[in-house]
């Protein structure tokens, strides 16, 4: 008898998938690849299972099954023999993946021995023959082995499918039993919870109505008959979640069984968007959930709209640690996610009359159907109160005896990868009053004091970035830090206790990474926990803290960060007296190293002498890290020799550059649905949504007159959207023949919308100026400009008070028509970004050479096909050498032209005496200047700032003027080409795959936090 002999894991996918269950054996195509997905249609379940191998990671198995083939029967058919440990619904799925496979079972014996049990199939293939093939034979080998062996690695996790989030849709898997393993009552009782729930929830249209229309009963508690698209939205997200619940619970079994290296990412900003597109098409079951809305009457995109945005972060660094969370997941990484769960945001930005005013956003109004209050996670956070000195096992010991204490509770929200079982989980903390506390002042009739206590607490996590410009702000922006800092070492050193003993382990298991400065206390808090918690020695813990963080650094200016040593004194006196022998300790080392250089040892100084005394957090987190980012080349190389010249020649071996990069699944896939289809289209494939260096096959369309067409079909649509926007929001009618130039950024001077708003000015001026045959040869021009100022920046909110009047004036002038429009968009968020990328012809990053340290914009709309014109500042260096200098527009002062041309200028004028300012920039400043959009005295020092006195004009938008409106007549000029605008347009698309998050993820992974994929087996 010939015999195979198969044993487990050793399963290596290859690609069968059949939704078919009549499909032939014969007809499916084998290929030498490892098998990747198996679909098995299963009646009995009551539903298609899908099994699907895991990706390389094996599941221990106390005795591995046996699968052997034996063709020595005198009869017609093959005999499979399987050895296996027995569990719930193994029959089933046997049975179905010869279904699957196309093969006739014509009869089967099974005998038992004791827990395990020997079973033989007769099969034939679809005529009815033997199967004598050895390479067929190995196939049907593997996909039973996979089928066998998924349920006997003991472990609760389910299995299902690691390939395309298609095939995940349209499968639903049953459970892996493994948790049966124990006796007596608690196997039984295990074994009636399995069955009560023994597969996942199903993709298909139907069981998606019959779960909405369940959560519109149940959850939104609104009679099925009668709803809404408001509470649509809520049963959809609902459905959605409960489908993404499945996905974590499986995730973080396995990695709590696998035991990983985890990466615990630490912002104080996520600035998630909306998160129905962006789960569906991660799920795989976008157009399940579409035709299933639309069989109940609900149109998709109406009910996506019903979704508010979250508002837990303000600007690119928000929706970076967004966009790499996304990319954590897609690529299988054991992270975690923590920060803050803000009660109110940022602000609402509400636009009265031209001015900004702030309102409070209250985004959680109407609850957050994705995240999952964790009340039994909660976590005491101590701040004030005294350190005392105590004796302990014969050692001096200090204490922290609080004055105040606060809980933070868990709210969790699953972040799905795309195309992997993978979902992770962010992680954000509330803060409430100390449950023990608020007793007390009930047991004491304090009611009032306990209200009181009870608004306090929440107040540190009501506001993202509270006012600090008073002792009362500063205080609250600190305990905000410490707060988040507290909750989330408490919770990280809680599971790693869990697994382990000797601390020694933590830099193998946990790496800790600061997003910017505002995490650094973490470096304070663990010493605390390591010497006064657990009573490690000072120098093992200073040890181990040193190997567990990275930090990657968001500032272009030396002077960050800084927090007053009596306001720590005050609030965290045990961190501080931590804080001072660090630095102490570095001082000491230090001055064996370069000597009693005093002036050098103050600017290295973790602590800040003079008048106020500060602790600097950047050189805190630099001294402590293992690891410091960059993020950008430009950056990387202005912290070597400006920002941290002094640190970089002390430790140069810590600097690396990890250059920023944006999903192309939030900002292509969700966003701009035409043109994912459209590439999806010319490249053959959908494999670009997670290797985004596949962009780059455009190219070879570049000349293709059908592509051409169809791209530019793609950006027209996507303007009337964007069109039907601004006249709802403004009321203005825009033309879709005009060139829609965009800049949409929060207002700063170094940003320089003003640079943008004077060159529309210019430009309505020039039209002014014009006879009527002119005009008719002139581009015209939407400018929109969107962005929020700071609550306290007059010069920022001035200017979006200037935009607002010059809109104002050119809008309403009939002789000038379309040929220039301007909108100002209010509350710019995430959702509106998704509306005005994928619309935009140009967009505008004009901040002063050497001020941005990287700038995702530039790369959300270069993914959208949208054209730059840019300073060469920030990662529009790098786009460059992607793209090319011929496929963007630039101009203004490089970086080591800036200081020069601000010294020259310096050097040109007495004091308070005018600048020497060119005649066409003159011009536009005297038409702000003598009212002729009105507001004459409030514009006067908006005016000022680029006109007189020493130092002024900082950010160069006297100098940098010229060459900006050549860059804008470029511009001009390349539009009226069409067929080189679209050319250029798709170049970038195709370049821009270098500024996926994917690819900044996986080289930190790589070579700062030294984690691994570890991807749930399906």
């Amino acid at each position: 008898m010939q015999t195979v002999l198969i044993s487990f894991p050793l399963l290596t996918p290859f690609n069968i998938s059949s939704s078919d269950p009549h499909t032939s054996f014969r007809q499916i195509p084998f290929s030498s690849t490892r098998f990747s997905s198996l679909s098995i249609p299963c009646a009995t379940a009551r539903r298609s299972c899908s099994v699907r191998a895991s990706t390389g990671e094996s599941a221990p198995s106390t005795i591995a099954p046996i699968i052997s083939v034996d063709n020595n029967d005198p009869g017609d058919s093959t005999v499979i023999v399987i050895r296996a440990h027995n569990w719930i619904g193994l029959l089933q799925i046997i049975t179905n993946v010869f279904k699957v496979l196309g093969l006739k079972i014509d009869r089967a014996t099974v005998e038992f021995e004791g827990e395990f049990f020997t079973k033989r199939f007769f099969v034939t293939d679809s005529d009815g023959n033997k199967i004598e093939d050895s390479e067929s034979l190995m196939r049907i080998t593997r996909a039973l082995e996979e089928a066998v062996g998924a349920g006997s690695n003991g472990i609760g996790v389910r299995t299902v499918p690691a390939l395309a989030s298609a095939a995940v849709s349209r499968g639903v898997v049953v459970r892996r039993p493994g948790f049966l393993e124990g006796l007596g009552e608690h196997r039984a009782k295990a074994e009636r919870m399995y069955s009560l729930m023994d597969g996942f929830l199903k993709n298909d249209p139907i069981s998606l109505q019959k779960d909405i229309l369940h959560h519109v009963e149940y959850t939104v508690a609104r009679s099925r008959f009668s709803f809404d698209d408001f509470e649509a939205y809520q049963a959809l997200a609902h459905t959605v979640r409960d489908r993404l619940i499945e996905r974590w619970h499986d995730t973080h079994i396995y990695f709590k069984r696998t035991k990983p290296k985890r990466l615990y990412f630490l912002s104080l900003e996520f600035l998630m968007g909306r998160s129905l597109s962006n789960s569906v098409i991660n799920l795989g079951i976008e157009d399940q959930c579409a035709e299933a809305l639309n069989q109940l009457g609900f149109e998709f995109e109406v009910v996506a709209e019903q979704e508010g945005d979250a508002a837990l972060g303000n600007g690119g660094l928000a929706r970076l640690s967004a966009c790499q969370m996304d990319s954590l997941a897609t690529l299988d990484y054991p992270a975690w996610g923590y920060g803050l769960r803000y009660e109110y945001g940022l602000f609402r930005q509400i636009i009265v009359d031209g001015f900004q005013h702030e309102k409070p956003d209250y985004w959680l109004n109407f609850g957050n159907p994705w995240e999952i209050e964790r009340i039994h996670v909660t976590y005491e956070v101590k701040f004030y109160g005294t350190v005392e000195e105590v004796e302990m096992n014969g050692e001096k010991q200090k204490v922290w005896i609080p004055g105040e204490t606060v809980e933070a509770v868990a709210y969790d929200n699953p972040i799905p990868g795309y195309g992997t079982r993978n979902t992770i989980n962010l992680r954000l903390w509330a803060a409430k009053p100390s449950s023990k506390f608020d007793l007390e002042a009930y047991n004491t009739g304090d009611y009032i004091n306990s209200v009181v206590n009870r608004q306090k607490a929440e107040t540190i996590s009501n506001v993202l970035y509270p006012d600090d410009r008073s002792h009362q702000g500063k205080e609250l922006r600190l305990k905000q830090q410490y707060f988040f800092v507290s909750a989330s070492l408490q919770d990280i050193m809680r599971r790693f206790k869990e697994e382990h003993t000797n601390f020694d382990e933590l830099p193998e298991k946990v790496a800790l990474h600061l997003n910017d400065t505002h995490p650094s206390l973490s470096i304070a808090e663990v010493m605390r926990m390591l010497v006064d918690e657990e009573h490690l020695g000072w120098h093992k813990a200073w040890d181990i803290v040193c190997k567990i963080f990275s930090f990657t650094t968001h500032t272009m200016v030396t002077d960050g960060e800084k927090i007053p040593v009596d306001l720590l004194e005050s609030l965290l006196p045990r961190h501080l007296e931590i804080l001072y022998e660090i630095n102490f300790n570095f001082m000491e080392e230090l001055k064996k190293r370069i000597g009693l250089d005093y002036s050098r040892l103050a600017l290295l100084s973790i602590v800040e002498e003079g008048a106020m005394k500060n602790i600097r957090m950047a050189n805190l987190a630099i001294v402590c890290s293992h690891t410091v980012n960059g993020v950008s080349k430009l950056h990387l190389e202005k912290l070597k020799t400006k920002t941290f010249k002094e640190f970089y020649g002390l430790y140069p071996e810590k600097f690396q550059c990890k250059t920023n990069g944006v999903t192309q699944r939030r900002w292509i896939v969700v966003s701009n649905p035409g043109l994912r289809d459209l590439i999806s289209k010319w490249l053959g494939t959908e494999a670009w949504i997670r290797d985004a260096d596949l962009l780059s096959g455009l190219r070879d369309h570049l000349d293709n007159a059908d592509f051409h067409l169809e791209w530019k079909m793609v950006k027209k649509v996507n303007k009337m959207r964007l069109a039907e926007y601004i006249e709802a929001m403004s009321g203005v009618k825009v033309s879709l023949d005009a060139m829609f130039d965009v800049q949409v950024k929060r207002i700063h001077e170094y940003k320089r919308q003003l640079l943008n708003i004077f060159g529309i000015i210019h430009r309505y001026n020039c039209l002014k100026n014009m006879d009527k045959d002119s005009r008719r040869k002139v581009v015209p021009r939407v400018c929109i400009i969107g962005g929020k100022a700071a609550p306290g920046y007059e010069i920022a909110k001035k200017i979006i008070k200037l935009c607002h009047a010059v809109a104002e004036k050119i809008n309403n002038d009939t002789d000038i028509g379309d040929l220039l429009k301007v909108v100002f968009i209010p509350d710019y968020n995430v959702s509106v970004a998704e509306l005005v990328i994928p619309g935009a012809d140009l967009s505008q990053h004009l901040s002063t050479a050497g001020n941005e340290a990287s700038g995702t914009g530039n790369m959300k709309f270069l993914m959208n096909g949208c054209l730059l014109l840019a300073t060469a500042d920030g990662s529009t260096v790098e786009i460059i050498e992607e793209i090319g200098e011929d496929n963007l527009f630039l101009f203004g002062a490089k970086v080591h032209e800036v200081e020069k041309r601000r010294q020259k200028r310096l050097s040109n004028l007495a004091p308070l005496q005018p600048a020497k300012i060119p005649l066409h920039f003159a011009r536009v400043l005297r038409m702000v200047r003598d009212g002729y959009f009105g507001h004459k005295d409030y514009f006067k020092s908006l005016c000022e700032t680029v006109e007189f006195g020493f130092g002024n004009d900082y950010y160069l938008l006297t100098s940098d003027f010229g060459s900006y409106l050549e860059a804008q007549a470029a511009a001009d000029k390349a539009f009226v080409n069409q067929d080189k605008w679209t050319r250029m347009s798709i170049l970038s698309v195709a370049g821009s795959g270098r500024f996926s998050s994917d690819r900044t993820i996986q080289d930190y992974a790589e070579s700062t936090w030294k984690i691994n994929p570890c991807r749930c087996p399906l």
